[in-house]
């Protein structure tokens, strides 16, 4: 007997006692099958009680009453719990909380905002009314709001109430005011664990830091008032953890002895969430294999558990590991993917222009009915157009079943860019604008890339002039790039460079490295040798540029000048990774280096390069072909 068939069938016997003990005590009993059916998700068995309790005539009473608005709530049926509401008289605030708790849990904000103006006039909310509005605010991003709330608790007495100044302080969080949000922490007159929790990650979150002074005096102010950083704490602070600097690996590993010091990961069921922070600070830091060890010896490993690990693999360029990783959750621990983990392992399939494999995780997207999640189809969107299957990111664009946003139509331009159908990026936009949807600087750059590959100058230089005056969009360097780019392809190089001295943005390598292509293209030295010289002031420990210009310097035999720059690299150090590039054969990727001979069929490769030498220099006779073929 399966797990839900047990289930049903202990539903079916229990209401089956309570049909017969309702007769006897129907209040009671009632209230205890309404959590029943909570506690099963059986909605059926939440509509039966609510028959019986008019049946009984028990529809005004407020206990069972709560309960059933409750019990629709966890059925995502928010009308019901409404018509439930509605006829009680009167109301106290018990029930004012419950529907204003089912509107936050069906994310009805402005219901949610409705009902507790409308409870204003006939009763006096209280704490948890006050900290529920308040976290409304927030999720909505509704500053004003938010403020409004925050005066009524003032003027009702709650603001020195912890939970309520807690949810005060979150909201002002969410809304990027952490300035407010110090204050209220300031005039609490009882701080709990909560408080500096909420302040560290607020202070985290609005400064996008990394972990440096400031969280250090907070985190020490909070051990001074006699309080231990407890899981929630760590999840904030590790957040701030990872990269590169001060922020970096080593204050992470102080993190995690913390955790482990302390048995963190075995209180409050935070096991999944500490070890995820884990794994994920680890593998921003670049030590996968310290995140994958974490990960191994998490107790409990969940779905979130799971997308973590692959996506740290395959941000760290892993992706072999990260498919195969992806492959032994769903067969191995039987766990089934979510909309989460299908957008953390699609950029793998791009990266090793699987597009196979991606066709089978959108298969499995429709199949599951995630297809109509916008974040999602973007991924999709991005991964065909990179994968070089225009028509299918396409078709995923002009599905009617997702509403697109502003991040699904740059990566539709940026798509036709790509593939060198300026022309079409150009319609595409125009008809973005059409609709409403006003551009960012990603859109744009989409916009001015496609222009650049298509060698639509015109059309590029309207599209950056209307985007900064008609659309008050500010000039990034991305952007300048774009133009130098496109002004440099077309051969109108004194116009980029004239571009770059006078352009808004300080010039960075991708600006001088587009007039360095540019110069290349049109055999332009004397720009090239000006583009180089900037390029290796900018990023002196780029081994790259001093490679290209070392070739430079030699094809005008400048061989002082090759010296030079080769001296300048070695006493710096700089290597260059060998170039490496991989195909996929039958689920197995292979990668080939530079001058490679360490694949096992290096042999039969150099002789088919032979071969496509003989072809690219002539056509082959008849006895070539034999002996090839062969």
């Amino acid at each position: 007997m399966t797990l839900s068939t047990t289930r049903k069938t202990f539903t079916l016997n229990t209401f089956r006692y309570y049909t017969c003990a309702t007769a006897l005590h129907p209040s009671p009993d009632l209230h205890h099958l309404l959590q029943l059916s909570i506690t099963h998700r059986s909605l059926p068995l939440a509509q039966q009680s609510h028959a019986r309790v008019l049946t009984y005539g028990l529809h005004q009473n407020p206990f069972i009453a709560t309960k059933l608005i409750s019990a629709y709530a966890q059925f995502n049926h928010p009308t019901n719990s409404k018509l439930v509401f509605d006829s009680i008289h009167p109301k106290n605030v018990y029930l004012w909380n419950s529907m204003t708790s089912v509107y936050v849990r069906t994310r009805l904000y402005n219901e949610a905002f409705s009902l507790f103006i409308e409870m204003l006039c006939s009763a006096s909310p209280d704490e948890f009314t006050f900290s529920t509005m308040a976290k409304v605010s927030g999720e909505a991003g509704n500053l004003d709001a938010g403020k409004w709330v925050h005066g009524k608790c003032v003027r009702a007495g709650f603001v020195s109430d912890m939970i309520v100044a807690n949810s005060v302080m979150s909201m002002y969080c969410k809304c990027g005011e952490f300035g407010e949000c110090k204050k209220v922490f300031d005039e609490m007159p009882e701080r709990n664990v909560g408080s500096w929790n909420v302040l560290i990650g607020g202070f985290g979150s609005s400064c996008e830091c990394e972990f440096g002074d400031g969280v250090l005096e907070m985190v020490k102010g909070m051990m001074r008032s006699g309080l231990r950083p407890d899981g929630f704490t760590v999840s904030s602070l590790l957040a701030m953890c990872g990269g590169v600097g001060v922020g970096g690996l080593g204050y992470g590993g102080e993190m995690h002895c913390y955790v482990v010091k302390y048995g963190l990961e075995l209180s409050l069921g935070s096991d999944v969430h500490l070890g995820c922070c884990l794994v994920d600070m680890y593998c921003r830091s670049g030590r996968v294999d310290l995140g994958r060890r974490v990960f191994e010896g998490m107790k409990c490993r969940n779905v979130y558990a799971w997308t973590v690990m692959v996506n740290g693999y395959v941000q760290s360029g892993g992706s072999d590991e990260g498919l195969v990783l992806f492959r032994k959750m769903q067969v191995e621990d039987g766990i089934e993917p979510n909309r989460v983990s299908l957008v953390s392992i699609l950029p793998g399939c791009i990266s090793h222009a699987g597009l196979t494999g991606g066709k089978q995780i959108h298969g499995f997207a429709i199949r599951k009915e995630m297809n109509h999640d916008v974040s999602l189809c973007n991924a999709l969107i991005d991964m065909y157009c990179k994968c070089g299957s225009l028509d299918f990111a396409r078709r995923v664009f002009e599905d009617d079943s997702f509403c697109k946003d502003a991040i699904s139509w740059s990566l539709m331009i940026s798509g036709y860019g790509l593939h060198g159908t300026g022309e079409e990026a150009i319609v595409l936009y125009n008809k973005m604008l059409r609709i409403g949807i006003k551009p960012d600087m990603i859109t744009i750059v989409g916009v001015l890339s496609a222009c650049s590959r298509s060698g639509m100058v015109n059309e590029g230089i309207s599209v950056y002039s209307s985007a900064t005056t008609d659309y008050g969009i500010k000039p990034t360097v991305e952007m300048c790039a774009c133009v130098v780019d496109l002004l440099g392809r077309s051969g109108e190089l004194d116009r980029a460079l004239n571009f770059i001295k006078t352009m808004p943005a300080e010039p960075n390598p991708s600006v001088w490295g587009a007039l360095v292509t540019a110069s290349v293209l049109h055999g332009n030295r004397d720009m090239q040798d000006l583009a180089y010289k900037f390029l290796i002031q900018l990023e002196p420990e780029n081994p790259s540029n001093y490679i290209s210009a070392s070739n430079f310097f030699a094809s005008s035999r400048r061989w002082d000048v090759v010296a030079e720059t080769r001296t300048m690299m070695k006493d710096r150090g700089l290597r260059k990774t060998p170039g490496c590039s991989w195909i996929s054969i039958t689920g197995k990727t292979h990668s080939f280096y530079v001058a490679d001979k360490v694949h096992p069929c290096c042999d039969s490769i150099y002789e088919m390069l032979d071969y496509l030498i003989l072809v690219m220099k002539g056509a082959p006779n008849f006895h070539d072909l034999i002996e090839y073929s062969a």
